[in-house]
């Protein structure tokens, strides 16, 4: 079933088998078929509550559902999984209902599918309609279910952002591993996902199989900062280069070295835009913007002539 076990129960991810237990007894004596003779949907939900319960009162079958999740989970267990060794049968019991006949075998073949015919695990014990609870000899057939979707988190670098590149991964299914190549589209960002079609869990009785979201993660970059579209870069200039002004050699992420023009007079922290060396425009036309931020570098320790010097500019109130 696709619905989440605990809201099935009405309990919190954190609930203790106790908990468990207490909402399953509750839940049974309002939905048992011999409560509610004729009543499909009290039977639907009965089916739904029991197959919850076994699997949230074991504690191996609940951190495999935790961590796989509803619908994987029951893709990679059978009915008779999740019922083997469930207690139900003792709680019923107590409630003043009939037993399934010992084990959980019995009680899986309630609900596996596959097209098999079932006969009722009740015998005699229910009486009434519920020995007639899954329908004696009728045939059910199973109903495709799509597959699991997969996350990948793929690293790459700012420069493949920039250019789009070619990735080729081992992706882990089971007891398969199956290489994908994923094309990588210039100016992606960070966070941003890749849908890959069918390439994801497959899925049972026919249904289709699941998709593969390939989440970019784009490293941190020694020289550039990304900002959406724009980057920026950091460029340490003296001081007498600030005041008289000058010209610097800055890289791109494209590659090329560019002569940048410093005006005279260029203040701490002034940024400079490069406009058009920056990132792609993901999917479109066009780039974004570089800027240069500026940053005087001020003498730890001066010479003698240094001082005499800054001393000279200091009387011209320089």
């Amino acid at each position: 079933m696709a619905e989440d076990y605990y809201s099935i129960l009405g309990v919190s991810k954190s609930a203790t088998v106790d908990d468990i237990k207490k909402a399953y007894r509750k839940l049974a004596l309002k939905y048992h078929p011999d409560r509610n003779p004729g009543d499909k949907e009290a039977e639907a939900k009965f089916k739904n509550i029991s197959e919850a319960y076994a699997v949230l009162s074991d504690a191996e079958k609940r951190q495999e559902y935790d961590n796989f999740g509803s619908q994987a989970f029951s893709q990679r267990f059978s009915q008779e999984d999740i019922f083997r060794n469930a207690d139900l049968s003792d709680i019923l019991r107590d409630l003043g209902f009939g037993g399934f006949g010992g084990g959980g075998g019995d009680f899986s073949r309630l609900f596996r599918g596959g097209g098999s015919r079932r006969r009722s695990p009740y015998g005699n014990a229910g009486g009434g309609e519920y020995s007639d609870f899954f329908g004696n000899g009728r045939e059910y057939h199973p109903v495709p279910r799509r597959g699991s979707d997969l996350k990948y988190n793929l690293n790459i670098t700012l420069e493949e952002s920039y250019s789009g590149t070619e990735k080729r991964i081992s992706l882990k299914k089971g007891e398969t591993t199956e290489e994908i190549s994923i094309k990588i589209p210039k100016g992606i960002k960070s966070e941003q996902k890749l849908r890959l079609t069918g390439k994801g869990l497959p899925g049972t009785d026919g249904g289709s199989s699941g998709d593969l979201f390939i989440v970019i993660m784009i490293l941190p970059h020694g020289i550039f900062d990304r900002e959406k579209n724009d980057l920026s870069i950091n460029k340490v200039i003296s001081f007498s280069d600030a005041a008289l002004g000058t010209t610097i050699d800055v890289q791109t992420i494209g590659g090329e070295i560019k002569r940048l023009k410093i005006p005279a007079g260029t203040q701490n922290n002034t940024k400079i835009r490069m406009k058009g060396y920056g990132m792609p425009i993901f999917k479109k036309s066009g780039k974004g913007d570089q800027y240069v931020k500026i940053t005087i570098s001020v003498p730890k320790k001066l010479t003698k002539k240094q001082t005499d010097l800054i001393k000279k500019l200091a009387e011209e109130d320089l």
